[in-house]
């Protein structure tokens, strides 16, 4: 998920480079909503790592 949310923050870069401003906008927001997921995602993983302690 990361991996997507730095493909699109590519995009934006490239779009906003190329003038297309709606485009990167759009792109900007998608980036920031997949790199937010992701670290919701990482946290609660690290929690229940933490929860669940090591195997034995």
């Amino acid at each position: 998920m990361l991996r997507w949310a730095l493909i699109f923050l590519v995009v934006a870069l490239i779009a906003a480079f190329l003038g297309f401003g709606g485009l990167a906008g759009t792109a900007v927001e998608i980036a920031k909503i997949l790199f937010f997921v992701f670290l919701v995602l990482f946290v609660v993983s690290g929690v229940m790592h933490l929860v669940r302690g090591r195997s034995p």
